[in-house]
């Protein structure tokens, strides 16, 4: 984690206080403003733990994030990977003094801590925007109930297909369909083995659905994934 002296982004022009400012005005925006905090954080660093204390909201202004349930066996579970910019932990807001997951970088990430207190004053005050909260808090984790309902009813190669498919979709699709995560990565958020991680995407591999270059995964046939993730 890199605390910047020199800002990393105009918050002017941030998306977040172009969202926040629909609902309240400049003024009011401004002590939230001046009580943010930007920083920048490398691949692979924590940017908060689950079950610490939580003090502020993530605006993710630029990078991609997952959000991962550490469990008591060791395992980890990756519930959902966003791409800035997004507004993330909303949803402590409202049900939670600690923080429900823990979020980590998976590439370099710019974000702005955003103060909780002076931020659920101002949605108390201005129901339009504590509405608006609640819409992107459960936005936020929409992915995380289909990827369950995947889980629940369907075979190894269509919970990868489903992963495939969403990061396609809702993270890299403006990078030429081209996406860096580890198998580890992918396991984790198919819930399967490492081994089995590898085998389906060997085989997606061999049968042009995907190439694999290194780490990297190039999507040939969006297609082909839709069908296999409808069989399941």
């Amino acid at each position: 984690m890199i605390d910047q002296n020199t800002p990393l982004f105009d918050c002017n022009t941030c998306l977040f206080r172009l969202l926040t400012c629909q609902y309240i005005s400049a003024d009011e925006f401004e002590p939230i403003r001046e009580a943010s905090i930007q920083l920048h954080f490398k691949k692979g660093e924590t940017i908060f733990k689950q079950g610490t204390k939580s003090s502020h909201l993530v605006f993710l202004h630029k990078g991609i994030v997952k959000f991962i349930d550490e469990v008591d066996s060791g395992k980890d579970f990756i519930l959902a990977i966003v791409k800035g910019p997004k507004l993330l932990g909303a949803a402590n807001l409202f049900f939670k003094e600690t923080n429900v997951l823990s979020l980590v970088a998976v590439e370099e990430c710019d974000i702005c801590m955003i103060d909780q207190k002076l931020m659920l004053s101002a949605a108390v005050k201005h129901g339009e925007l504590l509405l608006a909260m609640c819409e992107r808090s459960i936005e936020m984790f929409q992915s995380s109930i289909f990827n369950f309902i995947s889980l629940a009813h369907k075979q190894v190669h269509g919970r990868i297909a489903d992963i495939l498919i969403y990061l396609w979709e809702y993270v890299y699709k403006d990078s030429d369909y081209e996406f860096i995560l580890s198998r580890k990565e992918i396991a984790e958020f198919a819930a399967c083995s490492h081994e089995n991680a590898i085998t389906t995407l060997s085989k997606f591999n061999k049968e042009g659905l995907i190439t694999l270059k290194g780490k990297k995964i190039i999507i040939n046939n969006i297609e082909k994934l839709y069908a296999i993730s409808k069989i399941g």
